[in-house]
């Protein structure tokens, strides 16, 4: 993934106090340690870095919060409203104990919760700090705040949907036959950041047989005429909510005897996923609306992944759209839907929406067409 620009627009600050209350609540009673990511960018507006030296928000179950970070990079951090906020900023340098100063700011707690993705040398330096102090993932409690998105998270995914929106209409600029798949990924990652994104994250250019594998991403395969295109791509946009879209494209007519009845399939497919999305209705609901309308064409042995992923400040994040999945849909939430049909060897098709949890229903994010596009 690409690394965050450390110049976005800052998240109001009332909005940011809420959030901090709220995953105190919701942690009831366990002291937090988020570590720099897109944990630490939902709770106080950046992102940050780390990678030797400790930086750690530290919220403890009572008390103020502190920012633990290393003097030499606190400047970073001057426009963060900490006084608005509450937060201390506990500065450190070399030769000083860190994970001292931020057991000092957490108290005496019984239970400890780290960012998921917290680097093991803090972890283990901080289980080290804590003995006898049971440790556990913070992801369980912050995921809850982050899966249901407010107002102005809601308008951000919008805003990402309709940029890579931009790029999707503007890939028959770049893609024909004779070109590369890299060639081509190289056009449409240049197009993500003119299109308003800081960066493109992905980049996915899987032509003829290399479609058949969800996850290819660009190689020197040279495209040919009758192929049949999977273009998967995203990235995040300056206030950090991501994008993430795929289209299926034919270069000229499509060379395979099947493709037009299988996507249309799978469009189907797609349609009725959406169309299955409100509020009170399961997670892995969503992945059997899509999966029965496969299955019943006599293609479920190729829809081979999960029908969706949340997506925010990271492209994946909760909530999963998985069989197994018995979460309930509340308003706010927000994640994508695409169904796959994979065909090793040949070719392969997926459709990808980005969609938000609406108080009656859904709203999709993105706004192209869904048909096989012919360029």
């Amino acid at each position: 993934m690409s690394r965050r620009s450390s110049h976005s627009p800052q998240t109001d600050s009332a909005v940011l106090l809420s959030r901090l209350e709220r995953a105190r609540e919701a942690a009831a009673g366990t002291g937090l340690l988020i570590a720099p990511g897109s944990d630490l960018r939902y709770l106080l507006g950046r992102e940050g870095g780390s990678l030797e030296r400790l930086t750690t928000l530290v919220i403890p179950a009572d008390g103020r919060p502190a920012l633990v970070v290393p003097k030499l990079e606190a400047p970073g951090y001057d426009d963060v409203p900490t006084a608005e906020l509450g937060i201390d900023i506990v500065t450190w340098v070399d030769g000083d104990d860190p994970y001292a100063a931020a057991v000092d700011r957490l108290g005496k707690p019984d239970r400890v919760a780290v960012s998921d993705f917290t680097p093991a040398l803090h972890v283990l330096a901080m289980r080290a700090a804590l003995p006898g102090v049971e440790q556990v993932l913070a992801g369980p409690i912050v995921r809850e705040l982050r899966m249901r998105k407010d107002a102005a998270e809601v308008e951000a995914l919008r805003k990402a949907g309709a940029a890579i929106d931009r790029v999707h209409a503007r890939v028959g600029e770049w893609l024909r036959a004779g070109r590369t798949e890299a060639e081509v990924g190289a056009d449409i990652a240049a197009a993500i950041v003119e299109e308003g994104h800081v960066a493109a994250d992905f980049v996915i250019v899987a032509s003829g047989p290399n479609g058949a594998s969800p996850h290819h991403s660009l190689s020197d395969r040279v495209i040919e005429p009758g192929d049949v295109v999977v273009v998967d791509i995203g990235g995040p946009i300056p206030e950090g909510y991501c994008s993430d879209s795929t289209r299926t494209y034919s270069v000229g007519e499509p060379r395979e005897a099947d493709v037009v009845a299988t996507y249309e399939v799978l469009r189907l497919a797609q349609q009725a996923a959406v169309d299955a999305v409100r509020p009170g209705v399961s997670a892995e609901s969503i992945d059997a609306a899509a999966r029965e309308v496969i299955a019943a064409a006599g293609l479920g042995e190729f829809f081979i992944h999960r029908t969706g992923h949340g997506i925010g400040l990271d492209v994946h994040e909760e909530p999963y759209i998985v069989s197994g999945n018995e979460l309930i849909l509340e308003p706010g939430m927000a994640f994508s839907i695409e169904p796959g049909i994979y065909q090793p060897g040949r070719w392969g098709a997926r459709i990808e929406d980005i969609v938000v949890v609406t108080e009656d229903g859904v709203e999709s994010v993105n706004q192209r067409p869904h048909q096989l596009m012919v360029v």
